[in-house]
């Protein structure tokens, strides 16, 4: 967990230097107020003792009070500073991290676990900095201060106060011992939970399509009562601590009464009012050093819970990231062009490789299309280009330069990327059009229309009823699987890329939208190089060179023409989608 410490601004630092400064300020007044109440004690039992000097005793009390609260509120102010400063860094940094894994290591923790190491594994840590430091540093000082205060006063006190302080740590120990190994428990299960009630909200439509909400409740239940069971497990076992330490409490106070009932009388007269006096004294400081292990017991407890948290966001912020940053990023000789070497893929932990010695090359303004049965790698293959996965043997290259040498902005920049599932986020149309860094900068308004009627976005939008300032929601479930693909679209072609990429990212359109689509990207995009997955025949027909791939392997390369002459698994997957006589043959 200290190593999460090092994110720490230089303020913060300052910040803590103070509150320790303030805190020993806070605990020498405390300890400061029994010995004005000894004094008023003993001023009260002895005859002739002006009223005034009692007062003013009385108001050095209020005022070590006065002083010792705001001293609290000082250091407080300090402490939450801190731990409001790091729950800022540490998100931050967990937010980027994610932001540069690459698929593979985001795929080592689920989108449930990431959600709650950046809210809930936070806020626990938070709690130790901001409730935990202030006890930290107080509890020691309490008790040294509390313990040279009492020392020598009398043996049977000292004795008394010890066996205290040792129930109550064996208690803590035992507690902590029970409830320790269940706080790794919690965290998981509570990632479960999390992942339950993420999957029941994203697939809302399909639960009740299917009637299936009864199922998705009992689903829920079995992940809340394992988190519940457990949670209330621990807070049973650590109900027991607050009836045990009012118990030690109150049993030190009543046998130093009792141990001083017995010194008072075994004094001679004059001794009698001394020892009553340090007997009031002495049962305030014991108090003092009983609160201060009560408070190191309470932040022992904190601290287990925080180190699980602590270990799960390092175990994030450890991950080694396979997808590593080039230096390339200058101009280049070639223009979207795009180029893979005898590459070959396999995902790290498995066996069998997804792509088998893959080659070819796009140039400038050409159309590239990849057709092939579902699980072939199509989707695979080209997410290569973006450095979604690396290449495990041979190399891609765009525009003449390994993709592993570039800057990954510098990279992207060239690319307008098409997902085969479209992503839209909550915002206005215009803000999806217009979303990411473009290497012209924010398209502008005429831009914006431009491209979403190239994309054949612009009759449903006009449509809406703030047309291109109408609101999207998240996910764009206020629209259409069409209506959102088309402005995915129209996203990347804001971008006026070198490389576009569509990734299967005309399937949910009619046919007629198709191909009126498709017209319209290749009058607008016929300088770039598009490289396109589909199903439909009819999309990919007319491209400049089809690449069919079946099993990771590449079993046919050129034209639509050609391949219906050599290439038998192109002319079966066309003949069950068109006639012979739409396909010329």
């Amino acid at each position: 967990m200290f190593r999460l410490f090092k994110n720490f601004h230089k303020k913060d630092f300052l910040f803590i230097v103070l509150a320790i400064l303030f805190i020993a300020g806070q605990v020498g007044l405390e300890l400061k107020m029994p010995e004005y109440m000894s004094t008023i004690t003993r001023l009260v039992q002895t005859e002739g003792s002006e009223m005034s000097d009692i007062l003013a005793n009385g108001g050095m009390m209020l005022l070590c009070a006065f002083g010792s609260l705001i001293s609290t509120i000082i250091a407080g102010w300090f402490v939450s500073n801190v731990g409001a400063d790091f729950t800022y860094i540490v998100r931050k940094k967990i937010f980027d991290k994610v932001e540069s894994l690459g698929v593979n290591e985001i795929k080592k923790f689920s989108t449930a676990s990431l959600i709650t190491r950046t809210t809930n594994d936070v806020t626990q840590v938070r709690l130790v900095i901001s409730m935990g430091a202030n006890m930290l540093i107080r509890a020691p000082m309490s008790a040294i201060w509390a313990i040279a205060k009492i020392s020598g006063k009398s043996w049977q006190w000292s004795t008394a106060t010890s066996v205290a302080v040792i129930i109550m740590l064996a208690t803590v120990i035992t507690i902590m011992m029970v409830v320790i190994p269940r706080f790794k428990i919690i965290q998981k299960l509570t990632d479960r939970l999390n992942g339950v009630t993420r999957e029941n909200l994203t697939g809302i439509r399909v639960v009740r399509a299917f009637n299936a909400e009864k199922y998705q409740e009992n689903k829920f239940d079995v992940a809340n009562t394992k988190v519940s069971d457990t949670a209330r497990f621990v807070d049973r076992v650590l109900s027991v601590m607050s009836p045990m330490m009012y118990m030690i409490m109150n049993g030190i106070t009543l046998t130093i009464y009792l141990i001083g009932a017995t010194l008072i009388s075994r004094s001679i007269m004059a001794d009698k009012l001394t020892v009553f006096s340090d007997m009031v004294v002495f049962s305030t400081y014991a108090m003092h050093v009983i609160m201060s292990f009560l408070m190191v017991a309470m932040i022992f407890m904190m601290i287990p819970r925080a180190q699980v948290s602590a270990e799960r966001i390092n175990e994030v912020l450890d991950e080694e990231i396979t997808i590593k940053d080039g230096s390339f990023d200058d101009d280049t000789a070639e223009t979207g062009t795009v180029e893979f070497r005898n590459v070959s893929f396999k995902y790290p932990d498995a066996e069998e490789y997804l792509l088998k010695d893959i080659s070819f090359r796009a140039e400038k303004g050409q159309t590239v299309a990849f057709i092939g049965s579902t699980g072939s790698g199509k989707s695979t293959l080209i997410n290569l280009v973006p450095r979604f996965y690396d290449a495990t043997d041979g190399a891609v290259f765009v525009d003449g330069v390994n993709v592993k040498d570039y800057k990954q902005k510098a990279l992207h920049q060239k690319l307008g990327y098409v997902p085969q599932k479209a992503v839209i986020f909550s915002g206005t149309v215009t803000s999806n059009i217009a979303y990411g860094d473009s290497k012209n900068g924010k398209p502008n308004e005429r831009k914006i229309q431009a491209v979403a009627k190239v994309a054949q976005a612009k009759k449903f939008v006009e449509k809406l009823d703030k047309k291109y300032n109408a609101h999207i929601a998240q996910s764009g479930t206020n629209i259409s699987g069409g209506q959102k693909q088309r402005l995915a679209i129209a996203r990347a072609v804001a971008r006026d890329p070198e490389i576009y990429i569509f990734d299967d990212s005309f399937s949910a359109l009619d046919y007629k939208t198709d191909a009126a689509l498709r017209q319209a990207l290749k009058d607008y995009t016929k300088d770039a190089t598009s490289l396109i997955v589909a199903q439909r025949i009819g999309t990919i027909m007319h491209a400049d060179q089809i690449i069919v791939l079946d099993k990771g392997k590449c079993v046919g390369h050129g034209t639509h023409k050609e391949l219906l002459k050599n290439c038998e698994i192109y002319k079966e997957i066309a003949l069950s989608q068109l006639t012979k006589e739409e396909l010329n043959v």
